[in-house]
C-alpha cells in the first residue's frame, strides 16, 4: 500500500514531549502458570525465544484506568503530558503481555521518537524483549503474532476508538464479527468509499476501478511481452489486468463472460483473485469490493461498500456486517499469473484493461520496496519454504494444498507430471492451472509462500 500525508493529529501527536519512563516490572494480577511456549513450534521459538506467561481475566482497576488515559484518551484529545507518561508506566509494569498488542497499534501511528523510543520501551518491558527501537512497531508486533498472546479485555473498543480518531471513515468497520482484530493494522491510505462506478473520481486512497474501460490485445501496444498479467477466463471468455495496472487500483469489479467479479490484488502478497459476485442467495445484493485501507498480517482488507461487510481476501467469506452475519461465501474463478505474450498468443481475442487505469504511473513494488520480504509485521512464516515463493494455491475438499511454482513449471516443461492430494496441475497461457482426477478445473491462484501458508496453515505442500 502507498504512503499518505498523515492527518492533523499525527503531526501533533509528532510534535510532544516526553518525560523518562523506568523498564522495572512488577505484578499486576494473576498469572497464568500454563507453559506457552511449550505448544509454540519450534521455529517460532527459535527466532522469538520463549513466550511470556499471560493473565487471564480482566485488568486490574489501576491498569485499566491507565489504558484509558494512555491509548484512548490521549488519541481523542490529541494530547500527551505527565500523566499520559505515569500511565504508561503502570502499563509497563503491569506484567501484562495482552497490553502489548494496544502499544503496536499505537506504534502504528506515532511519528515522534520520543514517544515512540517509550511505547517500545514499554512493549519490551511486557513481552520480556530487549529493548529495540530501530522498527519498534514490527519488533514489538512480530512476536505477538508469532506466539498467539491473546488480546486484552475490552480490545476492540479500545482499538475502534484509537484508529477511528486518527483516520476517518472506519466507523462502520471496526464492528465484532469472525475477524482477529489483533492482526489488522493500518496500511498507510485511507479507506475507498466511493459510490459504485466512480472509476474516474479522484480520492486520497487506492481506488478501486468499476466496470472498467478494456481494449483489444493489438491496442495493448504499451504492454511489453514480458510484462505480467493476470488473465481471467469466463464461459470462453478472456481478459488480461496487466499489473502496472492491478498495483495502482488493487481492486476491479468487473463483468466477464457474463458473470460479475471481484478480483482484489495484494501487492504484498504477490496474490491476485477473482470472486463471483453474483448468483448469490436471494435477497443479496451484489456486493462491490473496495479497499479498506486496512492490513491483516500484510494482506489486504477488503469489504463490501453495500454493506460494510469485511471479507477475508485469502478466503472470500465475509468476517463481519450482514454478510458475516448470513455466512456468505463468494465463489473463486482461476487466475493466471502469465506474461503478455504467452497470454495473447493463448488467448488472441482477449481483452486487457485500458492504459488510462494505471493513471500514468509504472510501479514495481516487487522488485524493490517488497524485495526484501513483508514490509509490515507478519509473524512467524512456515518455514518449508522462503517467504517470498512463488507458489500456486488450490483450494480442495480435502483441504488446501500448495505448489512452489518455479519447481512445478520446471517438471512440466520436462515432460514430468505435477500431481498431489487428487489435484493436478498443468501448462496453460503461460501459467499453472488445476484441475481433479476427472479433469474438472479447480480454481487456484499464485501467491507467495508467507500469505498462503498464514491463511491456509493447515496447507499441504507439494515437493517433487
Amino acid at each position: 500500500m502507498r504512503q499518505i500525508t498523515r492527518p492533523a493529529l499525527l503531526a501533533a501527536l509528532a510534535g510532544l514531549t516526553l518525560a523518562p519512563i523506568s523498564a522495572c516490572a512488577q505484578d499486576y494480577g494473576t498469572k497464568s502458570t500454563a507453559a506457552v511456549s511449550a505448544e509454540m513450534p519450534a521455529h517460532v521459538i527459535d527466532q522469538f525465544g520463549a513466550a511470556p506467561e499471560v493473565p487471564t481475566g480482566p485488568l486490574t482497576e489501576d491498569v485499566a484506568a491507565a489504558v484509558q488515559l494512555a491509548f484512548v484518551e490521549s488519541v481523542e484529545r490529541g494530547q500527551w503530558g505527565p500523566e499520559h507518561n505515569a500511565a504508561l508506566e503502570v502499563i509497563s509494569n503491569s506484567g501484562d503481555p495482552r497490553l502489548a498488542w494496544v502499544i503496536s497499534d499505537m506504534l502504528r501511528f506515532i511519528t515522534n521518537r520520543q514517544l515512540s523510543d517509550a511505547l517500545a520501551d514499554a512493549g519490551a518491558t511486557l513481552l520480556n524483549r530487549p529493548r529495540i527501537t530501530q522498527n519498534a512497531w514490527g519488533n514489538v508486533t512480530d512476536p505477538l503474532i508469532a506466539w498467539d498472546i491473546p488480546e486484552p479485555p475490552n480490545y476492540l473498543d479500545i482499538k475502534r476508538r484509537i484508529y477511528t480518531t486518527i483516520i476517518p471513515g472506519w466507523d462502520r468497520i471496526f464492528v465484532e464479527g469472525n475477524i482477529d482484530w489483533r492482526h489488522v493494522s493500518w496500511g498507510g491510505v485511507l479507506i475507498d468509499d466511493r459510490p459504485f462506478d466512480t472509476t474516474d473520481d479522484a480520492c486520497n486512497c487506492i481506488p478501486a476501478a468499476d466496470n472498467p474501460p478494456v481494449t483489444s490485445a493489438a491496442e495493448a501496444d504499451w504492454l511489453d511481452d514480458d510484462d505480467v498479467v493476470f488473465g481471467v477466463v469466463i464461459n470462453g471468455e478472456a481478459r488480461a489486468y496487466p499489473r502496472q495496472i492491478m498495483e495502482v487500483r488493487e481492486m476491479v469489479n468487473d463483468t466477464l463472460g457474463g458473470r460479475d467479479l471481484a478480483l482484489p490484488y495484494c501487492t504484498l502478497c504477490g496474490a491476485a483473485q477473482a470472486y463471483f459476485t453474483d448468483q448469490l442467495p436471494a435477497g443479496i445484493e451484489r456486493p462491490v469490493m473496495r479497499t479498506s485501507g486496512l492490513l491483516s498480517r500484510s494482506n489486504k482488507v477488503m469489504y463490501d461498500l453495500t454493506t460494510y461487510s469485511i471479507f477475508d481476501t485469502f478466503r472470500g467469506n465475509a468476517l463481519t456486517g450482514p454478510h458475516g452475519k448470513r455466512g456468505l461465501v463468494l465463489d473463486q474463478a482461476t487466475v493466471i499469473t502469465s506474461d503478455w505474450a504467452s497470454w495473447k498468443a493463448a488467448y488472441p481475442d482477449t481483452t486487457v484493461l485500458a492504459e488510462r487505469l494505471a493513471l500514468g504511473r509504472d510501479p514495481d513494488f516487487r522488485n524493490n520496496r517488497d524485495a526484501n520480504g513483508p514490509i509490515f509485521p507478519v509473524g512467524d512464516v512456515d518455514p518449508r519454504l522462503p517467504v517470498q515463493e512463488d507458489v500456486i494455491g488450490v483450494l480442495t475438499a480435502a483441504g488446501p494444498v500448495a505448489f512452489p511454482r518455479a519447481i512445478a513449471m520446471a517438471a512440466l516443461q520436462q515432460g514430468q507430471s505435477v500431481e498431489y492430494k487428487g489435484v493436478q496441475l498443468s501448462r496453460s497461457a503461460g501459467g499453472l492451472v488445476a484441475s481433479d482426477a476427472t479433469g474438472t478445473a479447480i480454481a487456484s491462484h499464485e501467491a507467495f509462500w508467507f500469505a498462503w501458508s498464514q491463511f491456509y496453515p493447515e496447507t499441504s505442500l507439494w515437493t517433487p
